[in-house]
């Protein structure tokens, strides 16, 4: 089995054609092994090449409010105050284990996504 790096754009494009032409491999065989090492290579030179930066909390929660037209009275109606809502959205404030746990439930909102990056030291 010879796999070579991905370099090029013209590389990726051939390896994804690759993982086409293996997709659904039986288990245990040379193709599937194959087929992990091409998906691996893949998924490096993707996350290499168009990072996926992370959203800080304020920034899911409008994002939210402006895909489903939420005003900042629905968000004040979830956190049970509209200074809160204020607040919260002007960055005066961070959101608590309370309000992560509201909004969560009731806009569906996965909590590791409410949930802020610690700065580094």
């Amino acid at each position: 089995m010879d796999i070579q790096p991905i370099i090029t754009d013209d590389d990726y494009r051939q390896k994804l054609r690759e993982i086409d032409r293996l997709w659904g491999a039986r288990r245990g065989t040379a193709d599937a092994a194959k087929l992990d090492l091409l998906t691996t290579l893949v998924e490096r030179y993707e996350e290499e090449l168009y990072p996926i930066p992370k959203a800080d909390p304020i920034g899911v929660i409008r994002f939210v409010m402006e895909q489903n037209d939420y005003t900042q009275r629905d968000l004040a109606d979830v956190l049970g105050s509209r200074s809160r809502a204020s607040e919260l959205l002007n960055g005066k404030r961070e959101l608590t284990l309370d309000q992560i746990r509201r909004l969560s439930r009731a806009w569906h909102i996965p909590a590791g996504a409410l949930i802020g990056e610690l700065e580094d030291a």
